[in-house]
């Protein structure tokens, strides 16, 4: 005797060696025994085999016609075998009972299971919508087929046109969208970036990256909503100099300037910061858009200011005007010595922008040293480097490593390239040139002595301290060692950081008297310093993300030479031309310092990355050569740990990197 039962969820056949009423010795067609209870069987019968039972009762059930099987149903509960004789109009045979079960069982949205063998009729109402369900997912899955095969044939979908960010950034797998994306990439291999680089999409490589950062921080674009123009105050006194600023020539947010005046005991030096802060203040609709942003976005060929444009234009320290701004003049005796100080709010009258390329060719350590032609400003910055230079020994810090280059990223957008649109050119500036200590030295000076003043007051403010080599920002006046000050109170730039602007607001109310915005112990000013500290590191790696692009797009532009470099650690290498950092596995273990001739194999816009392979040494280390690597530039793979140690240098800044 044979029979039919069900195990796991499916229906198999065997034969019955031993039959003790409650349980069976079972042997399946396969050769396998089991012991089965006898409440597992469904049907028990003698022809045919075991074997062909299920294989001729698949066959037969092909032909019987699942809603026809459902309108000729009752609506109570019934055994397959019962409906299968009823529909036969006779008894069934063992094939065509199993026939009607397979069946019965294959529709479980037309026949509800309430037991081994045992059937109920669906209702009316719940098929349609069980239907209606399932027609809905064979559209979905209709369309998923069509948008995968329009993607792999290089079309974009018309559904994924305006959800290319979300796709891209942060998808929802819910989405027919998303699993068309993802059928596309498992078939074709391709990530979605370069599906959509494919179908053209995306214009360039550069706006997958761009657009990355603006879906986090930006999500509602960069645009600035309508403002009221900010009132200055008509009674400012016009400062009886002549101020000038020094900056790079792409810089539009000039902070900062500088005046001489001379006195009978020497000049009285005076250190001019722009000055939104008089135009308007805390808890305004421009006080919400720089909250909002908290600093000006770099990168090479393009910025996100944190103030709107006109508003920037309107503070900004533009020559041949009269500028509202808040005043530091240091007494310098005819030694040098700073003698004294004072504080202002006024308009300045702003004769020059100076710019570091039309300047540093006539005002470099070989011109100082060695004299050099006579150009407007000569006297000025001289004396101003004079100054610096005692400045930077009283302090007895270095203002800047004098063995490292910054390099200057130039991105000309009405040139297109193969890589899209932007030709991009990268110049080398030494770090630490007379300009560069003029300035932050002057910087360092406003700063330090501003913070105190704040101190000494008890007015609280942002200040940027170090100790145990540890660069933190705090509420509270603390030394900071790299620079060797009693506190450092970040107040040079409040057109493009808010710290700056915090700070300038309480400055101004302790000018004037005034109880500050920002009183003891504001739980305000502790949220903004938070927030702060984030949203700048994060714009800070995405200034490194875009330079370490376009240090890829210059390497492709220029056909992928042969390039030197200098080894920082172990397989760890630096281009000598552009500031690009990769790993060279290639490399024999040759100590930091030494110089290496590597061919780039190739360079991936996409995920960033370059393959190159080592060709020879060039030069041996030298001590002058080993550089200090800064974690912060190396790309993620290369560091071995977690850490971006804060150099002095971006804490005495005044103008936005080099790289802007």
């Amino acid at each position: 005797m044979n029979l039919l039962f069900e195990e796991d969820g499916a229906f198999k056949t065997g034969t019955i060696l031993t039959d003790n009423d409650a349980s069976l010795q079972v042997e399946t067609p396969h050769g396998k025994r089991l012991k089965l209870k006898s409440n597992h069987v469904l049907m028990r019968f003698a022809q045919p085999s075991a074997g062909e039972l299920l294989q001729r009762a698949e066959a037969e059930a092909e032909g019987l016609d699942t809603e026809f099987l459902w309108e000729v149903c009752g609506g109570d509960e019934f055994a397959f075998i019962d409906f299968a004789r009823e529909y036969f109009g006779h008894e069934p045979s063992p094939v065509e009972s199993a026939s009607v079960l397979l069946r019965l069982h294959a529709a479980p949205i037309y026949f509800h299971r309430k037991g081994r063998g045992r059937f109920r009729k669906a209702p009316a109402e719940i098929l349609q919508a069980a239907l209606a369900g399932l027609e809905k997912k064979k559209q979905q899955a209709a369309a998923i087929e069509r948008m995968r095969d329009e993607l792999l044939a290089g079309t974009l979908p018309e559904e994924l046109r305006p959800l290319l960010r979300q796709l891209l950034y942060k998808p929802d797998r819910n989405r027919l969208e998303t699993k068309a994306l993802e059928a596309a990439g498992a078939e074709s291999g391709k990530s979605a970036a370069r599906l959509f680089l494919d179908c053209g999409a995306l214009a360039s490589t550069h706006e997958l990256h761009f657009d990355r950062f603006l879906f986090e921080y930006f999500p509602t674009g960069t645009g600035f909503p309508p403002v009221e123009p900010p009132a200055e105050p008509a009674d400012l006194p016009l400062a009886a100099v002549r101020a000038f600023s020094i900056d790079d020539a792409a810089t539009t947010e000039i902070d900062d300037a500088f005046s001489i005046t001379p006195t009978d005991a020497g000049w009285r030096v005076g250190i001019h910061i722009a000055a939104p802060g008089i135009g308007f203040g805390r808890e305004s609709a421009l006080d919400t858009i720089a909250r909002e942003r908290l600093s000006t976005v770099y990168m090479p060929g393009n910025k996100i200011t944190m103030l709107p444009e006109d508003i920037v234009a309107r503070f900004t320290l533009g020559e041949g005007r009269d500028c509202p701004a808040l005043s530091l003049y240091l007494e310098v005796s005819r030694d040098l010595i700073v003698t004294g100080h004072s504080s202002r709010i006024e308009r300045v009258p702003v004769v020059a922008n100076l710019r570091h390329h039309d300047i540093e060719p006539v005002f470099n350590e070989t011109t100082l040293t060695e004299g050099g032609p006579d150009f407007p400003w000569k006297a000025e910055l001289t004396l101003l480097w004079e100054l610096a230079t005692v400045l930077e020994a009283g302090r007895g810090k270095p203002s800047a490593n004098q063995n490292q280059v910054d390099f200057n990223f130039s991105v000309d957008w009405a040139q297109t390239t193969a890589d899209g649109p932007g030709r991009v050119e990268i110049g080398r500036r030494s770090r630490g040139s007379p300009l560069d200590k003029l300035v932050a030295e002057l910087m360092i000076a406003a700063n330090s002595t501003w913070g105190k003043a704040l101190a000494e007051a008890g007015i609280p403010a942002l200040y940027r301290a170090q100790t145990g080599g540890k660069v933190r920002m705090t509420t509270a006046a603390a030394p900071h060692e790299g620079l060797g000050v009693d506190c450092y109170a970040w107040s040079s730039s409040p057109l493009r950081r808010y710290v700056d602007l915090v700070n300038q607001w309480q400055l101004i109310a302790w000018l004037k008297g005034e109880a500050p915005p920002f009183p003891p112990k504001s739980a305000d000013l502790i949220a903004a310093m938070r927030d702060f500290e984030l949203t700048y590191a994060a714009y800070a790696e995405f200034q490194r993300g875009m330079e370490r692009y376009w240090c890829l797009r210059w390497l492709r532009q220029a056909g992928h030479p042969q390039m030197s470099a200098r080894v920082l650690r172990e397989s760890l290498v630096r281009l000598e031309a552009i500031p690009l950092i990769f790993k060279l596995p290639s490399m024999p273990t040759l100590p930091p310092g030494t110089r290496v001739q590597l061919a780039i194999d190739s360079t991936d816009l996409v995920d960033i990355e370059v393959r190159a392979t080592y060709l020879e040494t060039l030069a041996e280390a030298t001590g002058d050569a080993i550089e200090e690597i800064d974690e912060a530039d190396l790309p993620p793979d290369a560091l071995d740990a977690a850490g971006t140690p804060d150099a002095a240098a971006a804490d005495t800044a005044s103008a936005p990197p080099a790289a802007a």
